[in-house]
C-alpha cells in the first residue's frame, strides 16, 4: 500500500511539473514567438504597403521591397536612421522622412499624453519599424518606368526646416528621363499642402498613376467605440462613410468612386486625412492586410500620360491633428473641404450636437473653466426648456396632490387591479389630471439630453480639462472611490467597485427627484423596484466621464428646485 501511495504521489508530482512547465514557460515562450513574428510581419508590410486598388498590375513603384525591418525597434532608433527634414510649427513637431518622402513623425504640441503638463506630447504619426507605425505617403505607379517608392531617397532642394513660413522642396530623378519634384508646405495648425510636378525629359511617352495613402499597423484600443466611430472615415461623393476596423478585417476591402471629398483614419480626438483636389474624380479604397495586421486608406487618381517634353502638376492636402470644431469649420469654409467638421462623430442628431458643442466651448472659454461652462450651459438649456418642464412639473404636482385618494382607492380595491384602475381613471377625469401629460415633455427632452451626452463624450475641449478639487480631467471618471473611503485607505479598488463622490451625488439627486415625482398606476411593489433606479444609475455613471456626471447632478438640482417651488405654490407638500 505504501509503494502504491508513493507511485500516485510521484505521478501527481510529475504531472504538476509538466503542467507547470507548459503554463509558466512553454506557453509564454510560444506567445512571445508569435508576437515577435506578428511584429516582424507588421514591419515588413509597412515597409512596402499594398498598392492602391486602381494601380496597374505589377506596378514596380508601389511594391518595392527594399529596407524591410526585421522586427520592431525603439521609435527614437528608427527616427535616427536616414535623413529627415525637421517639421516645426506652433502646434506640431516632427520630421519628414526623405526615404520615401513619408509623413511618419508627428507630435501634437498642444496635447499631452496625461493630465501632467510635463508628460510627453501626443504622438500621432510614427515610422515603419517602430511600435504603432502610422504614416501618410504620396506617389505614383507606372508600367515600364522607374518611379519613387517607399525606399527612394529624395533630395532636399534647399536647406532649412519645414515651417509655416518656409516650405521645402524634394527632388528625385529616375535616370531614365523622368524628374519628380514635390513641394510641401504647412500652415500654423494641422494642414499640409503637397504640390507635385513630374517632367518627362525622355524620348518616349510615359503613363503614370498618381495615388496617396494612409497606412496603420493594427489599430489602437478603441476608447469610445460604444459612443462614437473610430477607424476609416471619409466623404465619398457627398456621403459620409464611417467604416469600422472589423468591417475590413480579414483581407476585406471596400471601394468608392468619388469626385473630391476626403479620406482618412480617425481616433476619438485625432484625425489623419487625405484631401485630394476637389475637382478630380477618384477611386478610393479601404483595405486590411492580415499579414502584419495592416489597415490602409488610399485613393488612386486617373492615369496621366506624359509625352516627351511634357510635365504634369497636381496639388493635394493632408490633415494630421486634433479634431477641433472651429478649426475643422474654418478648413471647410475657407479651403472648401465639404463636411469636414463631420469628422467629429456628432451622430444622427448632429443638428443639435454641433451647436451644443460650440456653445459649450464658448462658455468654457468665457468662464475659464470647462466645468463651469457645463453648468452655465445647463442653466441656459433648462431655461429654454422651461415651458416644457413647467408643464411636466405641474402635472407631477397635481398627481402628487391626488396621491392620498389614489392610495385609498387601491386599499378599497384590494387585489382587484382592474377595479382600482377604473376608479383611478374616473378620479383623474373628475379632477382634470392626466397621468400622461408629464410624459410628453420628457419624450421631447430626451433627444436634447442625449445630444448633450454625446457632445460631452466626444468633444476634445473636455479632454484633460480640470474642474475644482479632485477633478483634474473632465473626460475621465471621478478618481475617488467609496470603497477606499475616497483615498483614505491605501489601496485602489477594482474597476467594478469604482464609485466616486460625483456619481454618489448623482444618485442622491435622482433619489430626491424621484421622491418628489409620483408614479401613477404603479403598485407598491413596482414603486419599490423603481426606487432602485438611482442605485443602478449611480453604478453606471461611476465609470463615465466626470463632466457628464457633473452635468446630470447640476441638471437634477435644477429640476429639484423647480419642482419644489412649483409644489409649494400649488399647495402640495413636497416629500
Amino acid at each position: 500500500m505504501s509503494d502504491q501511495k508513493n507511485l500516485f504521489i510521484t505521478i501527481g508530482l510529475s504531472a504538476a511539473i509538466l503542467l507547470g512547465f507548459h503554463f509558466f514557460y512553454e506557453a509564454p515562450r510560444q506567445r512571445a514567438l508569435q508576437e515577435a513574428k506578428a511584429r516582424q510581419e507588421a514591419a515588413q508590410a509597412l515597409a512596402a504597403p499594398p498598392a492602391p486598388g486602381a494601380a496597374p498590375t505589377g506596378a514596380p513603384g508601389a511594391v518595392a521591397a527594399g529596407g524591410v525591418a526585421d522586427a520592431l525597434r525603439d521609435r527614437a532608433t528608427v527616427l535616427g536612421e536616414g535623413q529627415r527634414i525637421t517639421i516645426r510649427t506652433p502646434r506640431l513637431a516632427g520630421s519628414l522622412n526623405l526615404r520615401g518622402g513619408r509623413f511618419d513623425d508627428l507630435s501634437l504640441q498642444d496635447y499631452r499624453e496625461t493630465v501632467d503638463k510635463s508628460s510627453p506630447a501626443v504622438t500621432l504619426l510614427s515610422p515603419s519599424g517602430a511600435p504603432g507605425a502610422f504614416f501618410a505617403e504620396y506617389g505614383w505607379t507606372a508600367n515600364g518606368a522607374a518611379v519613387p517608392g517607399p525606399t527612394t531617397e529624395w533630395q532636399a532642394a534647399d536647406q532649412g526646416e519645414l515651417t509655416p513660413e518656409h516650405p521645402v522642396t524634394l527632388r528625385w530623378d529616375n535616370g531614365q528621363g523622368l524628374t519628380f519634384e514635390r513641394t510641401v508646405a504647412v500652415d500654423a495648425n494641422y494642414m499640409f499642402s503637397i504640390s507635385q510636378k513630374v517632367t518627362n525629359n525622355g524620348a518616349a511617352a510615359v503613363t503614370l498613376y498618381p495615388y496617396a495613402r494612409i497606412a496603420r499597423a493594427s489599430h489602437p484600443t478603441l476608447v469610445g467605440s460604444y459612443m462614437l466611430h473610430e477607424g476609416p472615415i471619409g466623404l465619398m461623393d457627398g456621403t459620409l462613410k464611417e467604416i469600422s476596423y472589423k468591417d475590413v478585417a480579414g483581407e476585406t476591402s471596400k471601394s468608392f468612386d468619388t469626385k473630391g471629398g476626403w479620406l482618412g483614419i480617425t481616433d476619438k480626438y485625432w484625425l489623419v486625412s487625405l484631401v485630394p483636389d476637389q475637382a478630380k474624380s477618384l477611386t478610393a479604397h479601404v483595405t486590411h492586410q492580415e499579414k502584419g495586421d495592416l489597415y490602409q486608406t488610399d485613393y488612386a487618381e486617373p492615369s496621366v500620360t506624359l509625352e516627351a517634353g511634357q510635365s504634369t502638376e497636381s496639388s493635394e492636402r493632408l490633415f494630421a491633428g486634433a479634431k477641433e470644431m472651429k478649426l475643422l469649420d474654418s478648413y471647410q469654409d475657407e479651403q472648401h473641404i465639404p463636411l469636414f467638421n463631420r469628422a467629429i462623430d456628432f451622430g444622427h442628431l448632429w443638428f443639435l450636437t454641433m451647436p451644443f458643442s460650440l456653445a459649450l466651448d464658448f462658455f468654457g472659454r468665457l468662464l475659464g473653466n470647462f466645468g463651469l461652462g457645463i453648468m452655465l450651459f445647463t442653466i441656459c438649456l433648462r431655461t429654454l426648456m422651461f415651458p416644457l418642464a413647467q408643464k411636466q412639473f405641474r402635472s407631477a404636482a397635481k398627481m402628487k396632490k391626488l396621491q392620498p385618494q389614489v392610495e385609498a382607492i387601491r386599499k378599497r380595491a384590494g387585489d382587484d387591479k382592474q377595479k382600482a384602475s377604473i376608479e383611478m381613471m374616473a378620479l383623474y377625469k373628475k379632477e382634470g389630471a392626466n397621468p400622461m401629460t408629464g410624459c410628453l415633455p420628457v419624450l421631447i427632452q430626451m433627444p436634447i439630453f442625449w445630444s448633450l451626452y454625446k457632445v460631452l463624450s466626444v468633444t476634445i475641449e473636455m479632454r484633460h480639462a480640470p474642474f475644482f478639487g479632485w477633478i483634474h480631467d473632465l473626460s475621465a471618471p471621478d478618481p475617488t472611490s467609496l470603497f477606499n473611503l475616497f483615498g483614505l485607505l491605501p489601496f485602489a479598488p477594482p474597476a467594478f467597485l469604482h464609485l466616486g463622490v460625483w456619481p454618489i451625488l448623482l444618485g442622491c439627486t435622482m433619489f430626491l427627484l424621484q421622491k418628489m415625482t409620483p408614479t401613477p398606476g404603479m403598485d407598491p411593489t413596482q414603486q419599490k423596484v423603481m426606487m432602485t433606479m438611482p442605485l443602478v444609475f449611480t453604478w453606471m455613471m461611476g465609470s463615465l466621464p466626470a463632466g457628464l456626471v457633473i452635468y446630470y447632478v447640476w441638471s437634477n438640482l435644477f429640476s429639484v428646485t423647480q419642482q419644489y417651488v412649483l409644489m409649494r405654490r400649488m399647495g402640495v407638500k413636497p416629500t
